[in-house]
C-alpha cells in the first residue's frame, strides 16, 4: 500500500496548480489523469483582466494576476520550459461611440490599471481598423499545452502520475483516510475539467460545459506582436501562425471539429484582416462553465475528504492559482473559502 497525502484526478490548468501548492508545502500526491479531458490543452491561454465587450474588470482581476505571475515564474523554472509570454491586448473599435466609452472606463480607479487612456493607431495594411484600438495592459498569454505536456513529464519522473481513469467506483470512503486500489490517501481532489459531470460525489453541481473550436492559421504578412480582438481574437504564436477563436456552443458536447464552426470563424476573421492565410490546424474542447460564472471549490457535504475544484471556464490561466491557493489553505488550515466560489452557495439553490 502507497501513502499520500493527496490524490489529484486531472491534470489541467488547476489540477497543475494544485499540486503545485502540495508541492511547495511538501505534501506527498500522485495524480490520475488520462488525457480525456483537452480543454486546457487546446486553450489559448490568454490572462486578460479586462471584459472586452462591456470594458469592465474581470472578477477579482488584481489578486489574481498578481498571485498568478509568480506562479508562472516558478513552473518555468521547474520545468525549464517558456511558458509566460507577455503582449498587450488591442481591441479594435468600430466607432467614436466606442472610443468615448473606451475613455470612460479608463478613467474608473478599478480599471485605470489595466486600460490605456490613448488610443492605438493603425499602422498595418492588413487589418481594417480605421478606428485605431484600445490598449490593454498587463496581459499576455500562457503556452498551456507545453505546460500541461511539460508538467506530465515532471510528474511521470518523478513517479507521481498515474495515466489510467480513476475509477470513483473503487473508493473506500471512511473519516479518516480514502483507500484507492494500492494507494492510502488522506485527501482526494476532483480536477478533471468536464469530466465531473461524470462524478458520482459532484456531478449534481451546475457545471454546464462550453465547446470552443479554435483555428491556428499561418498568416505570413499580417505581423502582429499583440493580441488582437475584434470578432473572434487572433493570437501570435510563432513562425508566421496565429491562434485564432473561438466558438461557443452550448449544447453539443463532442470534442469533434465541425465544417460550421470552421466557416464561422473565418468569416469573422475576414471581416478585418485583408491578408492571404491559410488553416494549418483546428482543434475542440469542452470548458468547464457555470451558470454563474464563478469556478466550484470545496468538500463534499458528507464526505469531507473529498474536494472538487472546478468551473474555470475560458479564465483558467488567471484563476487556478487562485482557486487551488484558496482550496489548499481551507484543507490544510480551515481558512474559510472565498463565498463566490465555495460550493455552498448552491445547497439551497435549484440545479
Amino acid at each position: 500500500m502507497t501513502d499520500v497525502d493527496y490524490i489529484i484526478v486531472g491534470c489541467g490548468l488547476v489540477g497543475i496548480a494544485f499540486c503545485e501548492q502540495l508541492r511547495t508545502h511538501h505534501k506527498s500526491f500522485v495524480v490520475f489523469d488520462n488525457q480525456s479531458q483537452q480543454s486546457s490543452k487546446v486553450a489559448a491561454g490568454l490572462y486578460n483582466p479586462v471584459i472586452l465587450k462591456r470594458f469592465t474588470q474581470v472578477w477579482n482581476a488584481k489578486s489574481q494576476l498578481e498571485l498568478a505571475a509568480p506562479k508562472y515564474k516558478a513552473l518555468e523554472a521547474l520545468l525549464d520550459v517558456k511558458l509566460d509570454c507577455k503582449l498587450p491586448v488591442y481591441r479594435k473599435f468600430t466607432s467614436v461611440e466606442e472610443q468615448n466609452e473606451w475613455y470612460i472606463a479608463s478613467e474608473k480607479p478599478v480599471l485605470s490599471d489595466f486600460m490605456s487612456p490613448n488610443i492605438v493607431s493603425n499602422t498595418n495594411a492588413f487589418i481594417d481598423a480605421q478606428f485605431g484600438f484600445g490598449e490593454v495592459m498587463h496581459s499576455g498569454r500562457v503556452n498551456t499545452t507545453q505546460l500541461v505536456t511539460s508538467y506530465r513529464d515532471y510528474l511521470q519522473n518523478c513517479d507521481r502520475l498515474i495515466s489510467e481513469e480513476f475509477q470513483f467506483s473503487s473508493l473506500q470512503i471512511n473519516s479518516e483516510t480514502i483507500n484507492y486500489k494500492k494507494i492510502k490517501a488522506k485527501h482526494i481532489v476532483c480536477a478533471e475539467g468536464f469530466g465531473l459531470t461524470k462524478n458520482p460525489f459532484f456531478k449534481h453541481l451546475p457545471l454546464q460545459g462550453t465547446k470552443g473550436e479554435m483555428l491556428t492559421i499561418k498568416a505570413p504578412d499580417l505581423n502582429i506582436d499583440f493580441i488582437l480582438k475584434s470578432a473572434v481574437f487572433i493570437v501570435p504564436l510563432e513562425k508566421d501562425l496565429y491562434w485564432v477563436g473561438a466558438t461557443y456552443e452550448h449544447h453539443d458536447k463532442t470534442y469533434q471539429v465541425t465544417e460550421s464552426a470552421k466557416e464561422d470563424l473565418i468569416n469573422k476573421l475576414k471581416q478585418f484582416i485583408t491578408c492571404d492565410f491559410e488553416i494549418v490546424d483546428q482543434v475542440a474542447g469542452i470548458r468547464p462553465t457555470t451558470r454563474d460564472r464563478r469556478p466550484l471549490v470545496g468538500s463534499h457535504s458528507e464526505y469531507k475528504n473529498i474536494h472538487v475544484l472546478n468551473g474555470l471556464g475560458t479564465r483558467g490561466v488567471m484563476i487556478s492559482p487562485f482557486v487551488a491557493e484558496q482550496l489548499f489553505n481551507y484543507i490544510e488550515n480551515g481558512n474559510p473559502l472565498d463565498p463566490e466560489i465555495d460550493i455552498k452557495r448552491f445547497e439551497s439553490k435549484p440545479y
